[in-house]
Formats: structure tokens, sequence, C-alpha cells
């Protein structure tokens, strides 16, 4: 698996199927998930997916012709489990620094994927290294 894993994010059209169409298209060209879902709202349905290779992701989802995709950078961060609370103490810290959380979920091996506009990705990096060294 590649050290560098990103964010699919790809608009699916309302129709059955779709999302037969993106996930066979993301296994022919040999992409990974390593995490993710698809969560709809009013109708309009997004995937985010953590892969192991955005460019050939994004190149495989455009070509499969869906709607609307981007691949962009996550942080990520490990929650321990055993806690209640974490998510909600982390994510306190994450707002009081001005980080708005665009996008949650975690990934097959139970990290935190978080999701925020490039503008706060410096101040979610510093959130996350005081989180982990705490």
């Amino acid at each position: 698996m590649s050290a560098h894993l990103q964010d699919l994010e790809v608009h699916l059209p309302d129709r059955p199927g779709a999302l037969a169409v993106l996930g066979q298209a993301l296994g022919r060209a040999g992409v990974s998930l390593e995490g993710g879902g698809v969560f709809t709202h009013n109708g309009h349905a997004i995937a985010h997916y953590l892969v192991d290779n955005g460019p050939l992701a994004l190149r495989a989802a455009t070509e499969a012709e869906l709607g609307p995709a981007a691949v962009r950078d996550v942080v990520m961060t490990r929650l321990n489990q055993e806690m209640p609370g974490q998510l909600g103490a982390l994510a306190r810290l994450l707002g009081d620094a001005g980080v708005n959380v665009l996008v949650q979920y975690s990934d097959h091996d139970g990290n935190l994927v978080l999701l925020v506009a490039e503008s706060h990705a410096k101040a979610c990096r510093d959130v996350i290294a005081r989180w982990e060294n705490r």
C-alpha cells in the first residue's frame, strides 16, 4: 500500500448501478479502496473513498463519466476506541483551531480520516500532531 493515501470524491448520478460502475472502473484500474463510503442527502449521492493511488483513481472515475470527481489529500489519526468521547474531544480541538471538517470517515484499519479545506490543512495537521503527542 502506498504511504500517500488520498480521498477520491465522486458525485454519483441518481440511478441504480451507478456505484457498480464506479467500483468496477476502479477495480479495472487496479485502485485499492482503503476506506470510505457513499453518502446521500436530498437525492444527491457523493462517494468518498480513501485510495492508494489518487491520480489513477481520478482518471478511472473520470473515464467512467458518472459525474464530477476530485482527489484531495487527507489528514489521518487514531482514536482510542476504548475511551468514549474521543471524536468529540478531537473535533473540539479542531473547531477551536478554526478547522472546518468537510468529511470524516474511518479506514479499514480503524484510523480516522479527515478531509478539510486546503486552507485549513496546516492547522489540522498541527492539531493532530498535538493530539498524537499528548
